[in-house]
């Protein structure tokens, strides 16, 4: 009798210390510094002034200067529109359907399409494309046959990255 009781103390024991010992969480610390992890266009906040965006879309367009009688122009056409996007998407239509814009084929595009991106990036948005926005691009040229520079150009000019620097 006593031998059982010591037996069956022992069993008490033994199973009140893995029941407590099972419930504990495991915790493991890998000695990894935080690292803070942003957008990339996350360092532009500032917006463009109206004359800098004209500007820079001039010249991503025509590869030379605004003269100062065509800013005047652009300036007084955007300020008299009360939606300013409207007013940019006008003037980038206008710009694009000018005979002396300068874009690049279709063929040129179809042929080097990953330095199209590149190069598309950099003239609008002064940076490079990441991996990710690379391979989407490729895939979205590859899949689709009708699209053509004019899109990128002004999907591009449009942009809310564009707006800002």
């Amino acid at each position: 009798m006593q031998a059982l009781n010591k037996t069956g103390l022992w069993c008490a024991a033994l199973a009140l210390m893995l029941s407590f010992s099972g419930c504990q969480k495991d915790y493991f610390v890998y000695e990894i510094n935080d690292q803070t992890i942003l957008p990339v266009n996350s360092q532009k906040i500032k917006p463009k002034s109206i004359t800098q965006y004209i500007s820079i879309l001039y010249t991503n367009f025509f590869q030379r200067a605004i003269s100062p009688n065509s800013m005047l122009q652009a300036q007084k056409a955007i300020e008299s529109i009360g939606d300013k996007q409207v007013a940019f998407d006008i003037l980038l239509s206008k710009y694009m359907n000018d005979p002396k814009v300068i874009l690049p084929t279709v063929e040129s595009m179809r042929q080097d399409p990953e330095g199209f991106i590149r190069n598309t990036y950099k003239r609008f948005l002064v940076r490079e494309p990441t991996e990710a926005e690379l391979n989407w691009m490729l895939n979205y040229i590859k899949s689709r046959p009708n699209v053509t520079p004019e899109h990128f150009y002004f999907a591009f000019g449009t942009c809310n990255e564009h707006f800002h620097y």
